[in-house]
């Protein structure tokens, strides 16, 4: 072989290292920036469109994306597409969802001292409850999630409920008497209609609507933001006031999704929940009252007051029944701090 052949080759051999050596780092650089790629994490939730639990978690899901600089992305699932509250509760605890807007009535069946927040005529409106979750009660509950694989981070407002049905005005509990009610499963909500005298059935909410329309059931009872949102006047047309309870939407975090996070996300996080509660919370009361409005000047829609006396006197049983549970003492606490 001659200088010039050998130098040739050896310029080529040179070349082609570099060519390789640049491909390599080409090759590598998904590597580096996968590294750097956002954490992924999806909040499910089971409201409708416009509903305040969807304008408050599509708000989360903004701030959290915008402060964290692209370090989280938070994408929402609503109307139920990863399923029903408890389907996304079990998820949650598998840690195959990271974060949901849950239901008070899902959630007390893993930590049942949640439940006793819904007491029959407990809390006339969300401003007390709020309050003790964010404080006091909360910090008492929180343990009680955790050891179950769940962090809360906001607790958020699903609202005071009232009583629809297709039949007649209910303004006395005997009126409830030969009507089968549609309630979540909820211990608390099925001891109050059961010491009403009502029959009960637990109904996917997704389901609700058909379940009115075919005639399964005669009534149901949500806030006057579910029955809106879903439509629900359309085939309940009796709207009785009862306000027979208060009930929380809290908003729950795989601890396995929130253990990928550091401090600084956790707290962007967390000032982000602080921000869409007051959102939520705040839409929760407005709603109530334009709709009220809007229900009474409905010609389509009859609503009416109800004897509360009669309802509080015929729902006290209930009291005595969650005083003798496991965890009495709870509630015997936190009706000493209601001061009912």
């Amino acid at each position: 072989m001659s200088d010039q052949t050998f130098n040739l080759s050896r310029r080529a051999l040179l070349k082609n290292t570099a060519l390789l050596g640049a491909a390599v780092a080409i090759v590598g650089a998904p590597a580096i920036v996968g590294a750097a790629a956002p954490i992924r994490l999806t909040l499910g939730h089971g409201a409708s469109p416009g509903n305040p639990r969807a304008v408050a978690a599509d708000k989360f899901a903004q701030l959290v994306n915008e402060r964290s600089g692209g370090a989280i992305n938070v994408t929402v699932a609503g109307a139920a597409q990863l399923g029903d509250d408890a389907a996304m509760l079990t998820s949650l605890r598998t840690g195959a969802l990271a974060i949901s807007a849950n239901s008070q009535g899902t959630t007390s069946g893993i930590v049942p001292e949640l439940g006793a927040l819904g007491l029959p005529f407990l809390f006339t409106d969300g401003a007390t409850p709020i309050k003790l979750l964010q404080g006091k009660i909360g910090d008492q509950l929180r343990p009680k999630f955790e050891a179950l694989g769940l962090v809360p981070l906001g607790w958020w407002e699903n609202g005071v409920r009232h009583v629809t049905n297709s039949k007649r005005e209910i303004k006395v509990p005997d009126d409830l008497k030969g009507l089968k009610i549609r309630t979540p499963p909820d211990p608390m909500t099925i001891d109050i209609f059961q010491a009403l005298g009502a029959a009960t059935a637990q109904i996917a909410f997704a389901e609700l609507y058909v379940a009115l329309q075919q005639g399964v059931v005669d009534g149901q009872e949500n806030p006057l933001t579910n029955i809106a949102s879903n439509k629900l006047y359309e085939v309940n047309k009796y709207i009785s006031l009862t306000g027979h309870k208060w009930e929380s939407n809290p908003v729950l975090m795989s601890k396995m999704a929130w253990g990928r996070l550091d401090a600084k996300l956790q707290t962007i996080l967390m000032e982000a929940m602080a921000e869409a509660t007051t959102l939520q919370v705040g839409l929760v009361q407005a709603d109530s009252e334009k709709l009220l409005k809007e229900f009474r000047a409905n010609p389509n829609v009859v609503v009416n007051e109800v004897d509360l006396a009669a309802f509080r006197q015929r729902t006290a049983s209930v009291y005595e029944k969650w005083e003798q549970k496991p965890f009495g003492s709870f509630v015997k606490e936190l009706r000493k701090t209601v001061g009912v």
